[in-house]
């Protein structure tokens, strides 16, 4: 077997394929059509499907498997990819056993309703945790990054990964964004922040927050039902190398990535201090009863 390349190497290699693939979401975003919505979802949010979604899925596995054939890969289309019969396994392996995930387009609902916040998401899975994350924002001209225990990074897209600088996240602001079916937690919580329901709060018109928002300095904090590898347990990865708190819904380390079970982490709690912290897990555990 060819040795395991480090997760800096893959984010090196991966980078330029991942800035032509945000040129190009960019560029076809105004004239996106909506392939039929993903049957196996449970929330408008999580069932968009977009022709971009495809074509970067297949732009960065025809990458991976030119470069590193052996790696093991899980994308988010990966029942709809040409590519998955060609990996090695799209599962967790054993230590060093890197596995890539890639979230081609998150929040591809904002995508398809004209929004700028959406990412490319991919990351670098040990069998234990993330080693490494990276989070391209195409119309917004931004990447964050981080390396296990390395801190978070930030940069332009017209910069390469060694010109970016660190990303320090603080408590800026009072905005708390609360997940799929986490809307059951806006009454009290908005006694003492503004409340950002996405389940209620979204509008075609009206650009809101998603969960990178905590890499942005838009929110203060989220709550999470699920943290799935390739989007919301990646973003709070990121969010935690870049200082901020991020826990279970019992106030404990999420588990190890071995350990979960569908490619997700349970519900999270992410917070840019240890007060927002303490509030969001009050309030959590009164109301889900945790």
């Amino acid at each position: 077997m060819l040795k395991t390349p480090t997760p800096r190497l893959i984010l090196d290699t991966l980078f330029p394929h991942l800035k032509v693939a945000a040129a190009y979401a960019r560029q076809i975003q105004s004239q996106i059509t909506a392939r039929p919505d993903k049957d196996r979802q449970d929330n408008f949010f999580a069932a968009a499907l977009s022709d971009a979604d495809l074509s970067i899925q297949t732009m960065v596995e025809v990458a991976l498997l030119g470069t590193f054939p052996q790696i093991r890969f899980y994308g988010e289309e990966y029942e709809d990819s040409y590519n998955t019969k060609y990996f090695r396994a799209i599962d967790l392996g054993e230590k060093d056993d890197y596995l890539v995930t890639l979230d081609p387009i998150d929040g591809t609902q904002f995508y398809l309703d004209g929004h700028s916040n959406y990412h490319i998401i991919l990351t670098v899975l040990n069998w234990d945790e993330f080693e490494a994350a990276i989070a391209i924002s195409p119309a917004q001209n931004t990447y964050y990054y981080a390396l296990r225990g390395e801190g978070a990074f930030q940069g332009t897209l017209e910069d390469e990964l060694q010109a970016s600088r660190p990303l320090k996240i603080g408590a800026t602001n009072r905005t708390i964004l609360l997940g799929w079916g986490m809307e059951s937690l806006a009454p009290k919580l908005r006694e003492d922040y503004q409340v950002i329901d996405i389940a209620n709060s979204y509008s075609k018109e009206q650009q809101i927050p998603n969960v990178n928002g905590m890499l942005s300095g838009e929110l203060a904090g989220a709550v999470l039902r699920v943290g799935k590898f390739i989007d919301g347990a990646a973003l709070a990865f990121l969010a935690q190398e870049a200082g901020c708190i991020v826990t279970t819904w019992e106030g404990t380390p999420p588990p190890p990535l071995y350990a979960c079970e569908d490619y997700q982490r349970p519900g999270l709690i992410v917070a840019t201090s240890v007060d927002v912290h303490q509030d969001l897990l009050k309030v959590v555990q009164e109301v889900m009863g945790t």
